[in-house]
């Protein structure tokens, strides 16, 4: 059973905050429906009602049971798809929710971040043959003992591109914001909207602290070509698409955006004698669960010094976390990383010279940088990144 109209749409939390917003987002949803598609809409929990969960849970148990809080989060996204479910009803839509065992969304065992293996795509399909809407749990999924998972941060996200890649159509995402910037518009107020992004900035823009889109949802697109939507959903205004290549018609722009990441935390290691302590400290982490980010290393006089970035929060933790290994660490706050990101800097010369050029203009000395292909990346004391931030925007014409 094939359908060529079929659409996957998600709208986050703050889009279902209130019950005057879940009637305002059916306006969007009515709308594509009477215009000859099938829709399956994927919801997060509404407004801040995950949060408020996992603060229920704490006033119980520091560390909560791992698979008895998934039980508990899981609740969240299910009030949402019930209670969209019953408003398009009321106004004539044939609509059912589904929560992630009914819509048979199979996932790895591991609670609270796991990872989705399969979904049942037949059973979506035949659903939808018969009802205009399927309002479907995001964020959600099952293991193989049919016990319910949840899929970490950005996990709405995830499951509505998952959907998408499953039944081989395009995922609209649907917030409250109109599309992806070249940068913070709190910031720079005078950033633009992108109107195409691809896959591979689209990912750096993530990993470097844009809210729009979670990593894991754009790697699933770029792996099976999900072309995504991201836009509005209060407004008609034109948002942004995400796509492995720009339209031929469409100028290369050499830098795409910049990102400004802060509560960055500098960990410096010195006198490491040789590559197996170095190993050493990151096994110690990667074991602890860190996340390390910009790494610098030094060889001086056959001893090593490491340096590395980790947000502020697992400051006290990464220190406990390297107690056992022989070596002097120095944990430095206050800093934050801001990066400039473009596919086009791997075919323009002189992009760097400019970056090095704003920095010596603002006479900021950076602590550590890091490139790749595509991104050239910078740590500064806090209270210079902002401003660095919008230099760069106004010199790469963000």
């Amino acid at each position: 059973m094939i359908f060529l109209k079929l659409v996957v749409q998600k709208y986050g939390g703050s889009s279902l905050a209130s019950i005057e917003r879940i009637k305002k987002i059916t306006e969007k949803i009515v709308k594509t429906v009477k215009n000859g598609k099938k829709l399956i809409v994927v919801v997060s929990a509404m407004g801040k009602t995950t949060d408020k969960l996992v603060f229920l849970a704490r006033r119980l148990s520091e560390k909560p049971n791992p698979r008895e809080l998934d039980m508990l989060l899981s609740c969240g996204e299910q009030i949402s798809a019930a209670l969209l479910s019953i408003y398009l009803d009321r106004i004539g839509m044939k609509a059912v929710s589904l929560n992630a065992f009914q819509a048979r969304i199979l996932t790895t065992s591991d609670f609270n971040s796991a990872r989705i293996k399969d979904i049942d795509d037949r059973k979506l399909r035949s659903l939808a043959f018969h009802n205009d809407v399927l309002l479907v749990t995001g964020f959600q999924g099952i293991n193989e003992n049919d016990e319910l998972t949840t899929l970490g941060r950005g996990g709405s996200d995830t499951s509505a591109v998952a959907i998408a890649a499953k039944l081989g159509t395009i995922c609209e995402i649907y917030s409250d914001v109109a599309g992806i910037y070249t940068t913070d518009p709190r910031i720079f107020p005078q950033a633009k909207k992108l109107s195409y992004i691809t896959y591979d900035e689209m990912l750096e823009f993530s990993a470097l602290g844009a809210r729009v889109l979670h990593s894991r949802s754009v790697e699933i697109a770029k792996k099976y070509s999900v072309p995504i939507y991201c836009a509005s959903s209060f407004s008609n205004e034109e948002g942004t698409w995400v796509m492995g290549k720009l339209p031929e018609w469409l100028e290369r722009p050499v830098v795409t955006g910049a990102t400004i990441e802060k509560n960055q935390v500098k960990v410096s290691v010195y006198s490491l004698k040789n590559s197996k302590a170095t190993a050493d400290v990151f096994r110690e982490l990667a074991e602890k669960g860190f996340n390390v980010d910009m790494i610098s290393l030094v060889s001086n006089s056959g001893d090593i010094n490491l340096s590395f970035t980790i947000v502020e929060s697992n400051s006290v933790d990464v220190q406990k976390a390297m107690r056992d290994l022989d070596c002097e660490i120095k944990i430095t706050g206050g800093f934050s990383k801001v990066s400039i990101i473009g596919l086009g800097m791997k075919y323009q010369r002189g992009v760097a010279a400019k970056f090095f050029e704003v920095l010596r203009k603002k006479n900021i000395e950076p602590e550590m940088i890091t490139t790749s292909e595509i991104k050239i990346s910078c740590l500064v004391h806090e209270d210079k990144a902002e401003d660095l931030l919008k230099e760069l925007c106004q010199v790469f014409g963000l």
